[in-house]
């Protein structure tokens, strides 16, 4: 008698890329089966069998890019085990009312006891369902902001993958291509970690130990609609690397230094020290990855006297040291500038 294998729903919607959608699909299509035939020549047989499925059930549609597809089949069934790519939208779009028969399928999946497994920025989803009240989660970094705004919800921005919820039936990958990190994780708990480690080879993914913030950028300064601020962020751009610089930007307010942290931090979701380090740091990312200067340099050149601080101050931020970081994104730069 035929093993049953493993459903894994892969849910599709308008603001998915096929690349996420379809790139998970071969890694669990893969799993069990392709290994075995590059070694032994001979098919193994697959444990999983991933599905994708839409609220429009099988029937074409387009999802990011314009890409079409057909979906294997609606949402009547509970799989499982249900992934959720991604929401290609802005961090602050609107996602009431927006996908009521996939957050409904979703509550009625969990209540089955099925594993649900997001990436990106899916985490969204699993959020505006209810099913992230009081619990861990992670998300890319540019959605960090609106996922935290979810009542209950702790996030761990740093963290490339989280695992949480009622039997660990929660899981969350962070950004761009950890949603490789995703599959690898669900084919080591759903079939084995000898079979994840075999896949990791095949399809050479390289696991996001470091997490995600290394690659984080400025998603948190976006210009403000309140003018004075965004006076002073347009100031501070240019001049971040002086000594005193929230102090120049209260002069230019000409608001009371109280006054000015409650707008600046209202405005930008930062203090404004945070804000000046955010701008620091990311440039400091860029030196780092173009030139060879010393570290002490490197700090100077972007308003730190103190070396030690900088070095610090990176560390907690980015996640990794400066060193670190050049190593991994200066070689990176060189190899793509080839």
């Amino acid at each position: 008698m035929a093993e049953e294998k493993i459903r894994v729903a892969l849910l599709a919607i308008p603001e998915v890329a096929a690349s996420t959608l379809y790139g998970m699909y071969d890694i669990f299509a893969a799993a069990g089966r392709d290994w075995a035939y590059l070694i032994e020549g001979v098919p193994g047989r697959p444990p999983l069998m991933p599905l994708v499925v839409s609220s429009s059930g099988p029937r074409a549609m387009h999802i990011a890019n314009r890409v079409r597809i057909t979906p294997d089949a609606g949402l009547d069934d509970i799989p499982a085990v249900v992934c959720v790519p991604e929401v290609t939208l802005a961090p602050d779009a609107i996602l009431k009312g927006r996908y009521e028969a996939e957050l409904n399928w979703l509550r009625r999946c969990h209540q089955a006891g099925a594993l649900i497994a997001t990436a990106c920025s899916g985490a969204l989803l699993l959020a505006e369902s209810g099913l992230l009240n009081g619990e861990d989660a992670t998300t890319h970094w540019a959605y960090c902001d609106a996922l935290a705004g979810y009542p209950g919800v702790r996030v761990h921005p740093h963290r490339a993958l989280v695992v949480g919820g009622e039997g660990n039936r929660l899981v969350m990958a962070g950004g761009g291509t950890s949603w490789a990190d995703l599959a690898l994780y669900l084919v080591a708990r759903l079939v084995s970690v000898d079979e994840a480690m075999h896949l990791a080879r095949l399809f050479l993914i390289d696991w996001h130990d470091i997490g995600q913030l290394p690659y984080a950028m400025l998603a948190r300064t976006r210009q403000t609609g309140d003018a004075v601020i965004a006076n002073c962020q347009a100031w501070v751009a240019e001049h971040y690397d002086e000594a005193a610089p929230v102090a120049s930007m209260i002069r230019i307010s000409q608001l009371s230094e109280r006054t000015f942290h409650r707008r600046f931090k209202q405005a930008t979701g930062l203090s404004p020290m945070e804000y000046v380090h955010t701008l620091r740091l990311e440039e400091a990312k860029q030196m780092l990855e173009t030139t060879a200067d010393p570290m002490d340099a490197v700090a100077e050149n972007v308003g730190y006297e103190d070396a030690a601080f900088f070095g610090r101050l990176f560390r907690r931020k980015v996640g990794i040291t400066p060193m670190q970081y050049r190593r991994r994104f200066g070689g990176l730069r060189k190899a793509l500038m080839q």
